[in-house]
């Protein structure tokens, strides 16, 4: 089925319709940045630390860290909830398996 609309400002109207039906969807739209993984050293850039320190934060696990392969990876935001309170010993209270 193929229809033409010649009216230009008839498809203006529509176009605009469905751009406003289309808006709350839009503004809540999925952001890959929250989602992101950072390596090492994007994190200590992130933290603005050594990436020894992270390294011996993951040893420790105090840090909470994801392994892809044999490389620590770190779920952008997991680590921002860890910034909230990063002397809590207990990585659980953040509920980051959720």
């Amino acid at each position: 089925m193929k229809l033409e609309i010649n009216d230009i400002t008839l498809v203006d109207e529509i176009v605009e319709k469905l751009v406003e039906k289309l808006r709350p969807f839009l503004n809540n739209s999925y952001k890959p940045k929250d989602s992101e993984l950072m390596d090492v050293k994007g994190l200590a850039e992130y933290l603005k630390v050594k990436e020894s320190w992270i390294y011996e934060k993951v040893h420790k696990r105090k840090i909470p860290f994801r392994k892809v392969g044999k490389f620590p990876r770190f779920p952008k935001k997991h680590i921002d909830l860890w910034t909230l309170n990063p002397y809590d010993s207990d990585l659980n209270i953040y509920n980051l398996n959720l």
